[in-house]
């Protein structure tokens, strides 16, 4: 009789490695396939080995409850093997199977010769591994010189990638520090005016994660995904309508905001004229020294003197840090965008007597 404390697990190991492959190669495991590909696959084989021992050990039983046992695998196989023909996804079914009936029919008839014909186990036993060596070696030799030459890979040809990196001015926004704690301030500014064709861009300045998504339809018209400590997310204005959209982080609901799109405004010019680094009565430095735009306004400073210039926010000689030039050499621009309401103050770092000022309102 065949040893079933063999045989079971055997069995059961078999019918269980089975079901596995045939889920990982039909795409439902998809999230780890590869993990399912090699687990499934070991635990089928050492199944199979555990079941020719079992069989090898006594014979192949014939009582009720090894035809049973049998009766119930076979449907397992025959139900997967259905499946896996009929709904899976993979290219390499066929090929998975012509592999397992390869090792099943080999493994079958020197099963049976070793229960009734002992002696011929040996040559048989040769000749199948003679052919199987020898339909491998042809598999490789064909696949590198038959016309399909299916074992060399083929010449990936590598196009040109379209550079999608927004472009277009930039509109900051911060995500402050400690902005996780309900309460406290959390996007600066909290409402954004940007005209469109502006890149908004968001800095997430906290040192725990953070989204951007908006509000109305949980992500569907923008959404950052999780923002580490020091990422930073770019939106193209130019694929929102004109509007207004509550945004928030999904990780820390209370936090809401919101950006305003408007028609794109032309931007307004400042300049620096020709002879503003020298301190004379009734010289024009910047050109209007004080001007007056709404929220969402970009000015744009064009230095037009024959020396270096800087436009730096604050009062002298104190800089505020809102926004720095940094050296101009002649015919040299500098953009800003005024995001809030308010009265600012600026001057060159070189020459401090050269000051002016922006209100937003």
């Amino acid at each position: 009789m065949s040893n079933w404390d063999l045989m079971m697990p055997g069995m059961g190991l078999t019918a269980i490695g089975l079901a596995g492959v045939v889920i990982s190669y039909a795409g439902i495991a998809h999230t780890f396939i590869d993990g399912m590909h090699a687990m499934t696959g070991l635990t089928m084989f050492i199944g199979l080995i555990f079941l020719a021992v079992g069989i090898l050990d006594g014979g192949v039983s014939t009582s009720n409850k090894a035809k049973a046992t049998t009766l119930v695998i076979v449907s397992i196989a025959l139900g997967f093997g259905m499946f896996a023909f009929t709904m899976n996804t993979s290219n390499f079914t066929v090929t998975i199977a012509g592999i397992l009936m390869a090792i099943a029919f080999p493994a079958i008839l020197i099963a049976y010769l070793a229960m009734k014909h002992p002696q011929y186990v040996k040559p048989i036993g040769s000749i199948s591994g003679m052919a199987a060596a020898t339909g491998i070696i042809v598999w490789l030799a064909f696949g590198f010189v038959s016309p399909d030459t299916y074992m060399i890979p083929p010449v990936q040809i590598e196009e040109p990638s379209e550079d999608i990196t927004p472009s277009g001015p930039i509109f900051a926004i911060e995500i402050i520090e400690g902005s996780a704690q309900e309460g406290n301030p959390d996007y600066k500014p909290d409402v954004a005016i940007v005209s469109q064709g502006y890149n908004i861009e968001w800095t997430n300045a906290d040192s725990v994660a953070h989204t951007v998504t908006s509000s109305e339809d949980f992500g569907e018209t923008f959404d950052s995904s999780l923002m580490s400590a020091g990422d930073v997310f770019t939106l193209d204005t130019n694929n929102l309508e004109i509007g207004e959209y509550e945004y928030l982080c999904i990780v820390h609901p209370w936090m809401i905001a919101t950006i305003i799109i408007e028609e794109p405004k032309e931007p307004q010019k400042v300049s620096i004229p020709q002879g503003a680094g020298i301190p004379e009565d009734g010289q024009v430095y910047y050109d209007p020294q004080v001007i007056d735009v709404t929220v969402g306004t970009a000015i744009i400073w064009d230095n037009v003197d024959s020396t270096v210039h800087t436009v730096t926010s604050g009062q002298v000689p104190e800089a505020d840090g809102l926004f720095d030039s940094e050296m101009m050499s002649a015919g040299d621009v500098f953009e800003f965008t005024f995001t809030e309401v308010g009265s600012y103050d600026y001057y060159c770092t070189f020459h401090p007597w050269m000051v002016g000022t922006v209100n937003v309102e």
